[in-house]
């Protein structure tokens, strides 16, 4: 089920755009985590705090998503195909991971508003809270370079799914109906990451947890 030429350009604006902003806005999270831990002054960090678990929320996490979402149609509507080379299946599993553990951290996103809210919270406290947002975006942004570089150099080749595949090409045709039943499984499995967004964001937000 390939895309059309015009369709598959705007999937790749798709997903580099979101990618990029990704990495981004990690960046700019890692700013804002080592600007908390470094500053001196009790409102400052308390102020560094919400704006953490603002960007976290609502830019990175969606960010997040559509990247992932948009990597899988580029997948599945491109002859790169998910399984075919081994730096296209690399990529999706560092993303994948780095998605799984930005949900996971999305739990102390949600935390963070709410503690530096309080103004019984001491510095020393507060200090020892920004060690993780720290780790976990630098991280993160190591994961989606590394990522990026794969998208680059695309190294490695060949799977060895991908060479029985290319062997079979010249027999399979375009409308093949097992072809077809993995197109529809990774629609639905792109359907419910976005269902899982629009819970998430339902339901917490910074102050939800």
């Amino acid at each position: 089920m390939l895309m059309s030429p015009r369709l598959r350009r705007f999937a790749l604006t798709t997903h580099v755009t979101t990618s990029v902003g990704w990495l981004g806005t990690a960046a700019a999270f890692q700013a804002l985590a080592i600007a908390a831990v470094t500053s001196r002054e009790p409102d400052s960090v308390r102020a560094l705090y919400l704006a953490m678990a603002i960007v976290g929320w609502y830019v990175i996490v969606p960010f997040c998503v559509a990247s992932v979402i948009s990597g899988l149609v580029m997948s599945l509507g491109t002859p790169w195909g998910l399984f075919r080379h081994y730096w296209v299946l690399v990529k999706f599993l560092i993303t994948l991971l780095a998605a799984l553990v930005l949900f996971g951290f999305t739990q102390t996103l949600g935390s963070l508003g709410v503690l530096a809210a309080n103004p019984a919270r001491s510095m020393s406290e507060l200090r020892n809270l920004a060690q993780s947002p720290v780790l976990h975006s630098g991280g993160g942004m190591v994961a989606l370079l590394v990522a990026t570089a794969l998208a680059v150099y695309k190294p490695w080749g060949l799977t060895s799914y991908g060479r029985r595949k290319r062997l079979r090409e010249g027999l399979e045709s375009v409308s093949n109906p097992k072809a077809a039943g993995t197109a529809y499984l990774l629609l639905g499995a792109i359907g419910l990451v976005l269902l899982f967004l629009i819970l998430h964001l339902i339901a917490g937000g910074p102050h939800g947890h």
